[in-house]
C-alpha cells in the first residue's frame, strides 16, 4: 500500500480509502466485516462512511452502515488501527427523515453523538459536511443556476464554531467538506484564516473519475495551492468503469439493475467514452477498472481514492490498482479521449 498524509497533519492515510456505502443494503453485516478485515490486512487504514449510508437513502436503513462498522470495532478491538471518516447529511428533500434543520448547532452536535454511538467509538478522525445546505451545483449538476427562492443565510462561521467545540471536546479530530464548489471551499478556508481559532477544512470529498473530471476546472488549483486534499468518490462511476455494463449488459444485483435511477454515468456520451477507455485498457493488458483507478491515483491533488465493492473479487481488484503504473503513453491517450469527450458524466 502507498500512503499520504491528511493535509496539515501528521496523520498517515492509505492512498486507497475503503468506501462503505453499500453495507446494510447490497452487502450484509458479515460481508462488511469481511471487507474491512481484508482491507486492513492489505494496508488500508482509512475508512469512509456517513450517517446517510447505505444508499439509496431510506428511513428503514438509516445509518445501518455505521452500526456495521461499530460492531466490527467492538469485535476486533482495533479502532486505533483505522483513520475513520464520517459525514453529516445536508439539508435535502431526500433526507427529511434524518432531520430538516441543516447544520444548526444542535443538529451537528446531535449528529456527531449519534454517529459515535453507532460506531462504538469515542472519536471520529475526519468529520465532513456531506453536501452544502445552500442550493448549488452538486450531485450531477454541471453548472450553477441561481435559485431566487433559496433563502440560505451564510452560517459558515457558526458551523465552524460548533465543529471547533467538538474538536475541543475530543469527539472529532479534523473536519472536511464534500460535494462542495470552489466558492464554498474558499469561503470555509477564508473563515478559518481570518479567525485562527476556527478549524480548517483539510479535505474535500467530491466525485472524480475518467468520466467526471470537473474537479480540475476550479477546485484542483484550490486543492494544490491551499493544500486541501481531494478524497475522490465514485472513481469507477457507479461501476460503469468496470466495463460490466458495456454491450448492453446488466448484471444481476448490480447497482444499475437494482437502482435504475442511478444513471449519472450511463448517458450515451458516457458509454461512448467508457468504450474508448476500455479499448485503451485492453490494448495495454489492463482491466478497465484498474486503469481507471490507477489514473485517479496519479493526480497531484489526490489525498485518497475511495473505492467500494459489493464482492470480494471486486474489492481485491480495486485495492490492487495501487500497484498499477500507467505509462506516459497511456496517460497521453487518456487525455486524447478526454479531449474528444470531456466530462460526459457531471
Amino acid at each position: 500500500m502507498k500512503y499520504t498524509k491528511l493535509p496539515h497533519t501528521d496523520i498517515e492515510v492509505s492512498k486507497i480509502c475503503l468506501g462503505t456505502m453499500t453495507w446494510g443494503n447490497q452487502n450484509t453485516e458479515a460481508e462488511g466485516h469481511e471487507q474491512m478485515d481484508y482491507a486492513l490486512n492489505q494496508g488500508i487504514n482509512f475508512f469512509d462512511t456517513a450517517e446517510l449510508y447505505p444508499i439509496p437513502a431510506h428511513p428503514d436503513r438509516h445509518s445501518v452502515t455505521e452500526k456495521i462498522i461499530g460492531t466490527w470495532f467492538k469485535k476486533n478491538g482495533n479502532r486505533d488501527k483505522v483513520v475513520l471518516a464520517s459525514k453529516i447529511a445536508g439539508k435535502a428533500d431526500f433526507t427529511k427523515f434524518i432531520r430538516t434543520t441543516g447544520f444548526k448547532k444542535d443538529s451537528i452536535i446531535e449528529a456527531v453523538n449519534a454517529s459515535l454511538s453507532r460506531l462504538q467509538t469515542d472519536y471520529i478522525d475526519l468529520y465532513q459536511l456531506h453536501w452544502p445546505e445552500r442550493n448549488t451545483n452538486y450531485f450531477g449538476k454541471r453548472g450553477y443556476k441561481h435559485d431566487v427562492s433559496d433563502h440560505w443565510e451564510d452560517n459558515i462561521h457558526q458551523v465552524l464554531e460548533t465543529l471547533r467545540d467538538l474538536v475541543r471536546e475530543g469527539k472529532i479530530r479534523h473536519v472536511g467538506l464534500s460535494n462542495e464548489t470552489p466558492w464554498g471551499t474558499m469561503r470555509f478556508l477564508t473563515e478559518s484564516k481570518v479567525h485562527a481559532s476556527l478549524p480548517r477544512m483539510l479535505t474535500i470529498q467530491n466525485p472524480y473519475s475518467l468520466l467526471n473530471r470537473l474537479f480540475e476546472v476550479g477546485l484542483s488549483e484550490i486543492s494544490i495551492r491551499e493544500k486541501i486534499g481531494l478524497l475522490a468518490y465514485s472513481p469507477l462511476g457507479f461501476g460503469t468503469l468496470s466495463g460490466k455494463y458495456l454491450g448492453g449488459m446488466m448484471p444481476a444485483n448490480s447497482r444499475l439493475n437494482l437502482f435504475p435511477n442511478y444513471a449519472r454515468y450511463s448517458s450515451e456520451t458516457a458509454v461512448k467514452a467508457t468504450e474508448q477507455y476500455n479499448t485503451l485498457a485492453k490494448e495495454n493488458g489492463l482491466s478497465l477498472a484498474q486503469m481507471a483507478l490507477a489514473f485517479v491515483n496519479t493526480r497531484p491533488f489526490i489525498t485518497s481514492n475511495i473505492i467500494g465493492a459489493t464482492t470480494m473479487s471486486q474489492l481485491k481488484e480495486n485495492i490492487a490498482s495501487i500497484d498499477v503504473e500507467l505509462s506516459e503513453e497511456i496517460l497521453k491517450n487518456i487525455e486524447a479521449i478526454h479531449g474528444q469527450i470531456p466530462n460526459p458524466a457531471p
